[in-house]
């Protein structure tokens, strides 16, 4: 690998802990169906990918998941079942962040949805308690794919980003947790590390660890 002037962070199981299980569980619980099928980490149904790439709002996507799995409930106790994957936030991780981001670009790459980002940054703000400022100022720039309109694996969000802010691809190193998202960013360039369970990044910045 050459040396390295820029990284890409994933959110959700790099910098956040997540447990998609969770998540089928509960509307497992409400619909009293099996929901593994409609959503899982690696393949998503239509009504998942177009709410992620900011084609439905999330009234619709809502009344989507709703009717698919005929449930009658309210905004509320649909948005704690959907939020129930997103776990604890280890303030370690933000550590480590914060010091890359002394000589190196950082960046953040997130599949991720307006009910997601809302209840992340009340995550965030109770894991930190302002000691490290804002979410955003953590990074460069912080990329969702709602916003982006477009979505990983696919190589257009990685070459998006690239183009935008003008990265050497072969100096840009991408984690993510998701080996297809790896696949995809590979296809435009991207040095990467496929993040495995059981690992974490602050397994591959030693050096940049300050206790």
């Amino acid at each position: 690998m050459k040396e390295i002037d820029n990284i890409i962070f994933d959110l959700g199981g790099v910098i956040l802990n997540i447990n998609y299980e969770l998540t089928l569980e509960a509307f497992g619980k409400l619909s009293g169906k099996e929901v593994s099928q409609i959503y899982t980490q690696h393949q998503q149904t239509s009504v998942f990918d177009d709410y992620e790439t900011g084609k439905t709002s999330a009234e619709e996507f809502r009344t989507g998941v709703s009717e698919v799995l005929g449930l009658n409930i309210s905004d509320q106790e649909f948005d704690k079942a959907w939020n129930a994957m997103l776990l604890d936030l280890p303030t370690e991780r933000l550590s480590l962040i914060q010091n890359l981001a002394k000589d190196k670009r950082v960046f953040l790459l997130s599949n991720t949805n307006d009910i997601h980002i809302e209840e992340f940054l009340k995550i965030y703000d109770r894991a930190t308690n302002g000691t490290f400022g804002t979410w955003e100022s953590l990074f460069e720039k912080a990329h969702y794919s709602h916003i982006l309109k477009d979505r990983k694996p696919h190589p257009s969000i990685f070459q998006t980003l690239i183009d935008l802010h003008n990265l050497e691809p072969e100096k840009t190193l991408f984690i993510d947790d998701t080996l297809q998202h790896i696949e995809g960013a590979k296809k435009t360039g991207l040095q990467t590390h496929h993040l495995k369970n059981g690992d974490t990044i602050l397994d591959l910045f030693p050096s940049y660890i300050v206790d």
